[in-house]
């Protein structure tokens, strides 16, 4: 158990610094918002293209990965959209808005400090692939389902090349797709070039921690209960057990990619889902959503790691 409170207690003690420098006024939430901005833009990035252009190809290409971690998510997914709506009486689209607070994990911000700690390199060939799956699968689906039904049930053809422009422009994408081109290609960066781009890979894992706290200074609890508890319960308990029963289907999967996966889909919800909910009046319900679960993934994640 020491070992285990070693691992998450730094992770979310940086969360915690975060916080309390926001809730003081030591950090404005401004200031926060740009330091995520420089993660989500740069830092993030730089940690994925360097971390892939370093390795093989071949370890990189995973279908069995992909396959197991979109599978999950997407059950997942359907599973708390239908809840959602034929149970709960939602609409189609505060319905895919929370059942993408479910099934997307913030695999970046929180998942991957923990994950590099538990599988070591592994992790972050794991990262990429569930970004692969994040970005070009499940918010795509979620924000196109909820466009749908702000517009009675027909999907806007201009909404799926918006989407599509959005995700070419995208820099966790480019980096994935440039850092996976350098691989395949054999190709050695200079010095030069390498440097500078490890130099804001290191600043990622403390500096999105510390954002993380600073953002859910800001948060309070205001939306439906039942809502919120049921997008909580779907992230930390469905998502990764939906992950756990698929993995035993691929044994031959690499244990520590085995790892890297059911940590990141612990992880609490994405970071920026009161923003992208914004738009269909789920700003409140997924704010909240996000200050509960990831007070208690402290608890849910440090279970997990007891366990594996």
């Amino acid at each position: 158990m020491l070992n285990i409170l070693f691992i998450t207690l730094p992770v979310f003690g940086v969360i915690a610094i975060g916080y309390a420098a926001t809730r003081f006024k030591v950090m404005s939430p401004a200031d926060i918002r740009t330091l995520g901005l420089f993660v989500l833009k740069f830092a993030l990035p730089a940690l994925v293209f360097t971390l892939l252009s370093q390795r093989h190809f071949a370890e990189i290409w995973n279908p069995a990965y992909l396959a197991v971690y979109g599978a999950a998510s997407l059950s997942v997914f359907t599973l708390m959209l239908l809840t959602a709506t034929l149970l709960q009486g939602r609409t189609l689209t505060q319905g895919a808005i929370q059942a993408m607070g479910s099934s997307v994990s913030n695999s970046g911000y929180v998942g991957y400090p923990i994950a590099v700690m538990v599988a070591g390199p592994a992790a972050s060939v794991a990262l990429a692939l569930c970004m692969i799956i994040e970005n070009a699968l499940m918010i795509p689906l979620a924000l196109t389902l909820a466009e749908s039904g702000n517009n009675g049930g027909e999907p806007r053809p201009r909404l799926f090349f918006y989407l599509i422009a959005r995700l070419a422009k995208n820099p966790l994408i480019l980096a994935i797709v440039a850092g996976a081109a350098v691989s395949f290609l054999g190709i050695k960066l200079p010095v030069p070039v390498v440097k500078p781009l490890q130099m804001l890979a290191m600043a990622s894992s403390a500096t999105a921690l510390f954002a993380v706290g600073g953002t859910l200074a800001g948060l309070q609890i205001k939306g439906t209960l039942g809502d919120i508890a049921r997008i909580v319960t779907g992230k930390l308990t469905l998502h990764p057990l939906a992950v756990f029963l698929l993995l035993l289907l691929v044994p031959t999967l690499d244990p520590a990619m085995k790892k890297a996966m059911l940590i990141y889909a612990s992880a609490p919800m994405l970071s920026v889902l009161a923003l992208l909910g914004q738009p269909y009046g789920q700003e409140q319900t997924g704010a909240a959503a996000l200050m509960v679960a990831t007070l208690l993934s402290f608890l849910t994640i440090s279970g997990l790691l007891l366990l594996i």
